[in-house]
C-alpha cells in the first residue's frame, strides 16, 4: 500500500480505513464538481456540534411522571418508543446529562457495537435521552440542509465514511473526532431540498403513526368500557394471588395466575359475552411455522430477505441475510401485509408479545419461525387485531401466557387464546382501518427515505464517474 494512502487516513494501520469502502468513496467524491467540505464545518453548538454523553449511574423508574424515556444506540432505530426505559428525572434534567438530550432534526449515529446504523430524530424523540453509546451531529441549518446531511450519512458513500473510523478489535468503537473531518458534497439547493422535503415528510408520517396508535387503542377502550391502562404495571411487590385449585386450569406457574395477568382479564371477562371475542376467532388462521434449515445466499436472483424479529420493533427493518429460495416450506414463511407478527420467544421484558404490522421490506420477506403469524382476511380485522393486541389488555395477556423459565415462548394456543373486547361491527371496521392506516403511514415513510438516498446517490454517482 503507497505510504500516501497511510497519510491521507491518519497514519492509522489498523485494515478498518481500508477495507470499509471509505476509500473508494472519497475517491468518488473528490471528482465531484462541487465542494467536499469537512462535516464540522456544517454542524454547530455543543462542542462543534459533534458530541457524545458522558458515562454515568443509571437509576430508572417505572412511574412515567418521575422519568424520561431513554433510548439506546439500538432503540434509536425503533418505530415506537412507547416501552423505553425511563430514567429518573432529577438525572435526566441535570446540566451534567444536558449532551444525552434529543433534538428535532438531529442525525443520531450508533457509536459502538453495530457502529454506523443512524436515525434523523423526528418530533416525538425531542427531548428524549439517548445513551452515551449514540453520537449526535447537530446541522447547521444556514449551511445544509438536516435532511440532505443525514441521507448522505446514511447511505451508500456516506456509511462506508463513518464505518470506516471505527477502531478496536472486540468491542469497536467511533469518538467525535473520528468523523470531524468526514467530506461531505455540498449538494445543488435543490438536491438538497428535495432530500430535506422527503426526510422530514418520512419523520413526520412516523410521528403520526405513533400518536395515532395510541389514539385507537384508547377509543377501542372507551368504546368497551375498559378502565385505561398504564403502559408500566404498577401493582403491589411482590406479586401475590389465592386461586383454587379449580382455577388452575393447567397453568401451574405464578405469573400466568399473578395480579399482572389478572388486572387485564377481569375487566375482559366481565364483559357481557357478546362484547368480548379471542384471537383464534379473529385472526383466519394462527400459525407457527416449524423450524427449518437456514441456507444463505449471496445471489439476489437465488435468494429472499431473511429477518429476525428484533427487525419488526424498527423504523426501517433491515434483512439479517438473504435464504435460499429452495428452502422447503419457503411459502408458509413469507409475510404478507394483512399478517399480523407476534414474537414467541425472549426475554419478558423484551420484545415477546409485542405484536405489530409488517412494514418496509418484512413486507413480501420471510420472517423467522420465532414470530407467530395471525393471518387476517382484510386490512380492518388486521388492523382492529393489532391495536388491541398493542394495549395493555393484549400484550400483558401474552406475555403472561408464556411458558418456560430460562427463555420464555409462546405457542399458537396461548396466541390464539388471548381475550380482546368486541364492538359493533361498524366501530370494529371503523378503528381497524385505522390502525392499519398507521402501518401504511409507517410503510410510506420507509419509501420516502429510500426515495431521498436514491436521489443523492444518483447525483453522486452521475457527477463523479470518470
Amino acid at each position: 500500500m503507497p505510504s500516501a494512502l497511510l497519510e491521507r487516513q491518519g497514519r492509522r494501520l489498523d485494515c478498518g480505513p481500508y477495507l470499509s469502502g471509505a476509500m473508494e468513496a472519497k475517491a468518488l467524491l473528490e471528482r465531484l464538481p462541487v465542494r467536499c467540505v469537512e462535516l464540522r464545518e456544517l454542524t454547530y453548538g455543543r462542542e462543534g456540534g459533534i458530541y457524545k454523553g458522558p458515562l454515568f449511574a443509571r437509576n430508572y423508574v417505572a412511574d412515567p411522571n418521575c422519568g424520561v424515556p431513554f433510548l439506546s444506540s439500538s432503540s434509536i432505530l425503533h418505530a415506537q418508543f412507547t416501552y423505553a426505559d425511563l430514567l429518573r428525572r432529577k438525572d435526566a434534567t441535570s446540566a451534567r446529562l444536558a449532551p444525552l438530550r434529543i433534538e428535532e432534526g438531529m442525525t443520531l449515529v450508533a457509536r459502538s457495537g453495530t457502529i454506523g446504523r443512524m436515525s434523523y430524530a423526528r418530533a416525538e424523540m425531542d427531548g428524549l435521552l439517548s445513551s452515551e453509546h449514540v453520537l449526535k451531529l447537530v446541522p447547521n441549518p444556514d449551511a445544509v440542509r438536516p435532511g440532505y446531511l443525514y441521507t448522505f450519512l446514511s447511505g451508500l458513500f456516506g456509511v462506508p465514511l463513518v464505518v470506516g473510523a471505527t477502531y478496536g478489535a472486540i468491542i469497536q468503537h467511533i469518538e467525535p473526532e473520528h468523523l470531524t473531518f468526514l467530506p461531505v458534497p455540498l449538494a445543488p439547493d435543490a438536491i438538497q431540498e428535495e432530500a430535506h422535503r422527503l426526510v422530514t415528510e418520512a419523520a413526520d408520517l412516523r410521528t403520526q403513526a405513533s400518536t395515532e396508535l395510541r389514539a385507537v387503542v384508547r377509543e377501542i377502550e372507551a368504546a368497551a368500557g375498559l378502565p385505561p391502562l398504564d403502559v408500566r404495571y404498577d401493582g403491589a411487590r411482590p406479586d401475590t394471588a389465592l386461586i383454587r385449585a379449580s382455577a388452575l386450569g393447567g397453568r401451574m406457574d405464578g405469573l400466568f395466575h399473578s395480579r399482572y395477568h389478572r388486572s387485564v382479564l377481569e375487566p375482559l371477562r366481565a364483559l357481557p359475552a357478546d362484547r368480548r371475542t379471542t384471537v383464534g376467532d379473529l385472526a383466519d388462521r394462527v400459525f407457527w411455522p416449524p423450524m427449518f434449515k437456514r441456507i444463505r445466499v449471496d445471489d439476489p436472483r437465488y435468494g429472499v430477505p431473511f429477518f429476525g424479529t428484533s427487525a419488526l420493533m424498527r423504523a426501517d427493518p433491515d434483512a439479517s441475510y438473504l435464504l435460499s429460495r429452495r428452502t422447503t416450506g419457503l411459502d408458509d414463511l413469507f409475510v404478507h401485509e394483512t399478517t399480523v407478527l407476534v414474537p414467541r420467544s425472549g426475554q419478558l421484558s423484551g420484545i415477546i408479545g409485542h405484536a405489530t404490522l409488517p412494514h418496509g421490506d418484512i413486507v413480501d420477506g420471510v420472517l423467522t419461525e420465532d414470530a407467530i403469524r395471525l393471518f387476517c382476511s382484510n386490512e380492518a380485522t388486521a388492523g382492529y387485531l393489532w391495536a388491541g393486541l398493542s394495549s395493555e389488555y393484549g400484550r400483558r395477556q401474552l406475555k403472561a401466557r408464556a411458558f418456560g423459565s430460562s427463555i420464555p415462548h409462546l405457542d399458537e394456543t396461548r396466541v390464539g387464546g388471548v381475550v380482546l373486547p368486541r364492538l359493533d361491527d361498524e366501530r370494529m371496521e371503523t378503528l381497524g382501518r385505522r390502525a392499519f392506516a398507521v402501518r401504511t403511514a409507517r410503510h410510506e415513510a420507509v419509501a420516502r427515505e429510500r426515495e431521498a438516498r436514491s436521489l443523492v446517490e444518483r447525483w453522486i454517482e452521475s457527477h463523479g464517474a470518470g
